[in-house]
């Protein structure tokens, strides 16, 4: 009775609803591209405030947890650029890309 109660209760994924779920993932990242695009400007304009700074924030978080695309765009910044990671938090780092952060040598190499 217990056997067919746990089949009954698990619902198979639809492809529709499978389908959803990634155009939705994907318009998360999307919207994460856009807000980092603008926190840019934002920070600018704003430069007492550090308005611009939760936005960019907020913006990695959904890029990188929702995308592929956008964990590996962000992953070759880091590279190219290594001396930018100096500056994400450890927290951060865990949060987005599952790892901890790397030592930066002094000379930015």
């Amino acid at each position: 009775m217990d056997n067919q109660q746990t089949t009954a209760a698990v619902k198979p994924v639809s492809p529709l609803r499978n389908g959803v779920h990634i155009a939705f993932r994907q318009l998360l990242a999307l919207l994460g591209l856009i807000m980092i695009a603008v926190a840019i400007p934002i920070a600018f304009l704003t430069p007492v405030i550090p308005v611009g700074l939760p936005i960019a924030i907020l913006g990695v978080v959904l890029l990188g947890r929702n995308a592929m695309w956008g964990r590996r765009w962000m992953e070759g910044v880091l590279s190219r650029h290594p001396r930018v990671e100096r500056f994400a938090p450890n927290w951060l780092m865990r949060l987005v890309f599952g790892r901890e952060k790397r030592d930066v040598r002094p000379d930015g190499k």
